[in-house]
C-alpha cells in the first residue's frame, strides 16, 4: 500500500495456538502486505495494522508535497492512507490500486470528511504492472514499499511510464526494503507474532511465516489469524508474494528512465534490514 515490508507491532509469545516462534523481545519488524491477493473485509484490520502505523511517513510525504506541489499520483493507494490526508491538505490526489474494495473505503473516507476532500481525490483501478496514465503530476507515490509488488520484468516498463507523466522538474519518491544477502542466504525462513489492534471487540492475532527465495529473487509471506469474539472463534490464512529489490539494478531502471536520484535516506529497522527512501527528480 513506508511503509517498509514491515512494521512494528506488540509481540509477545501465544500459548492458546499453534503460533509460529516468537523472537527475542525487542523491537521486530513483521512482513507487510504490499502484494496481497485483493483485500476483503476480513483482512482490512491486518492490512491496516501492517500499514498504518506509520504516520511518520505519511508527514514526510505530506512535507515532499508541500515543497513539490500537485497534482499528485498516489500509486498502490490502498484505502487512502496517503490520498486522503494529502487531498485534506488541498492537494488534487489521484489514486491508483487494484483492489475496487480498497477505493471504496478510500472513497467513502473522503466523503464522510466533506466535498472540499471529496473533489479532490480520483479513483483509478488498475494494475501497477498494466499502468497507463492520463495526466501529468508534479509529485508521484511509489509508497509502502509497492515497488516491491512489481515483477522486476515490469519494473522498467512502469517507471518510463511514470517518468513520462511527470511534469518538467517533477518527481517520483518510493519506498523499499533493503535486506543483507549474506543474511538472506544465512536464514531464509522467518517467523513472527504480533497481536492485530481492533477496536471492535473482537482480539486477533497473526502469525506471519516469511520464506526468501535468493535464486528467484522473491519472498513469500503466509499469514495464520486468528480472531476471537464473544460468540466464536474464526481461523484464516492469507497469502503474499512480493519480490526482493536489489539496489543497483533499481538505481540503473530509473536512470534509463530518466529519473535522477536527488536524496536517498536510510532507516534501520533491524540488524538485517533497513528502509530506503529514494526521491527522484525527472529530466535528470
Amino acid at each position: 500500500m513506508h511503509t517498509t515490508s514491515g512494521t512494528s507491532l506488540p509481540v509477545r509469545p501465544v500459548a492458546p495456538v499453534a503460533f509460529a516462534p516468537v523472537p527475542p523481545s525487542g523491537r521486530t519488524v513483521a512482513p507487510g502486505l504490499e502484494s496481497v491477493a485483493p483485500a476483503d473485509e476480513d483482512a482490512a484490520w491486518l492490512h491496516d495494522a501492517l500499514l498504518g502505523p506509520h504516520s511518520a511517513d505519511v508527514v514526510g510525504y505530506l512535507r515532499l508535497a508541500r515543497h513539490c506541489g500537485g497534482p499528485v499520483l498516489d500509486l498502490g493507494s490502498g484505502a487512502g492512507r496517503l490520498a486522503v490526508p494529502l487531498a485534506r491538505q488541498g492537494f488534487s490526489v489521484e489514486a491508483v490500486d487494484r483492489d475496487p474494495a480498497c477505493l471504496e473505503r478510500l472513497r467513502t473516507w473522503g466523503a464522510r470528511i466533506g466535498p472540499q476532500v471529496s473533489r479532490l481525490l480520483v479513483t483509478t483501478r488498475a494494475e501497477l504492472a498494466d499502468l497507463r496514465l492520463r495526466r501529468t503530476y508534479r509529485l508521484a507515490l511509489l509508497a509502502g514499499t509497492m515497488v516491491s509488488a512489481v515483477a522486476p520484468d515490469a519494473r522498467p516498463g512502469l517507471l518510463r511510464e511514470i517518468a513520462a507523466h511527470l511534469e518538467p522538474g517533477g518527481v517520483l519518491a518510493l519506498d523499499y526494503t533493503a535486506h543483507r544477502m549474506r543474511d538472506l542466504a544465512r536464514e531464509p525462513r522467518r517467523a513472527y507474532a504480533f497481536q492485530v489492534p481492533r477496536f471492535d471487540g473482537v482480539e486477533e492475532w497473526a502469525a506471519a511465516r516469511q520464506v526468501f527465495d535468493l535464486d528467484g529473487m522473491s519472498e513469500h509471506v503466509t499469514y495464520h489469524c486468528v480472531r476471537t469474539g464473544r460468540l466464536s472463534t474464526q481461523r484464516t490464512v492469507r497469502s503474499t508474494r512480493k519480490w526482493i529489490v536489489d539496489p543497483e539494478r533499481l538505481d540503473a531502471e530509473l536512470r534509463a528512465a530518466g529519473l535522477r536520484v536527488e536524496r536517498r535516506r536510510r532507516h534501520r529497522l533491524d540488524e538485517r534490514t533497513e528502509s530506503v527512501l529514494l526521491v527522484c527528480r525527472a529530466g535528470g
